[in-house]
């Protein structure tokens, strides 16, 4: 379940950090009778998250296999491309984070109460509903099992609870730009699996083709009971019965999203070129 630890420690801790800014900004500005505000739309935004959770967890059911299968695929692609652009969203704007949400707040203090109460639930709500998505996907990828991804998430986003505290106090010193750079490369490996694992969900409701195919068949190497099975099936997705298409699905997202997400780090990490002086330049003398 080391996937979902990972996702929940990853999805936390950005909601961690925007609570953080939002907090040590409105205590910086003199502004603590606003925090009531703030934690009301946290709350509220972690409240429909878990009603969001609940909705996909147990809304399908009573339908026929070909229905749940036929959303539970749809869902797994639609939870890819939010993680992935959330990958991408961070590599890009983690600078400028901090300038945006603290020109919100600051609009948001002028409105009144109920203006700072959306602006937490929406900072927050997003990373909450992004994150019951994909964690509802790959639990589906791993099984169905519900308890143990579930409980794998939780732990993480616990320990990202722990880390906000801390680093609130002071008390730690992380390398956030590095930590969320190494996090997304292994979001988008669990992002292929949960793909990859939505296409074979399409494949058994008969909306794609190719269910028999298979690619490769290794369950005798590595059986899905097994120790390493679990493993890659935990951290991976990995089926030991692939077809053909979820192998070039796989591949497909893979190796272009790998390269475009270490472009972006790199263009992300750039030195700012500083602004051109204004002042004319000192005359040679004579």
């Amino acid at each position: 379940m080391t996937a979902n630890f990972l996702v929940g420690l990853r999805e936390g801790l950005e909601a961690v950090l925007v609570v953080v800014l939002l907090m040590a900004y409105l205590i910086k500005i003199g502004r603590r009778d606003r925090l009531p505000f703030m934690w009301a739309g946290i709350a509220a935004a972690v409240g429909v998250s878990a009603a969001f959770g609940a909705l996909l967890t147990f809304g399908p059911r009573g339908l026929t296999f070909e229905a749940q299968e036929l959303i539970g695929g749809g869902l797994s692609i639609i939870a890819v491309g939010f993680v992935t652009w959330m990958v991408f969203f961070m590599a890009r704007s983690a600078r400028s984070l901090g300038a945006d949400l603290r020109g919100r707040v600051d609009t948001a203090v002028a409105a009144g109460g109920g203006a700072l109460v959306l602006v937490a639930a929406l900072a927050v709500g997003r990373e909450g509903l992004e994150t019951a998505l994909f964690l509802w996907a790959a639990a589906q990828a791993q099984g169905g099992q519900s308890g143990s991804p579930l409980l794998a998430a939780l732990a993480g986003i616990a320990v990202a609870v722990v880390l906000g505290f801390l680093l609130h106090r002071g008390m730690l010193k992380v390398n956030l730009g590095r930590f969320f750079s190494v996090t997304g490369f292994a979001l988008i490996l669990v992002a292929a699996g949960v793909l990859s694992y939505g296409v074979h969900d399409l494949q058994e409701a008969g909306v794609l083709p190719g269910l028999h195919a298979l690619a490769f068949d290794v369950s005798a190497a590595v059986p899905p009971g097994s120790w390493h099975g679990t493993l890659l099936k935990g951290i991976f997705n990995f089926s030991p019965q692939t077809t053909w298409l979820e192998a070039i699905a796989w591949w497909a997202y893979t190796v272009p999203v790998v390269v475009l997400y270490a472009r972006a780090i790199r263009t992300a990490s750039a030195p700012v070129a500083p602004a051109p002086s204004s002042q004319p330049a000192p005359q040679a003398a004579a």
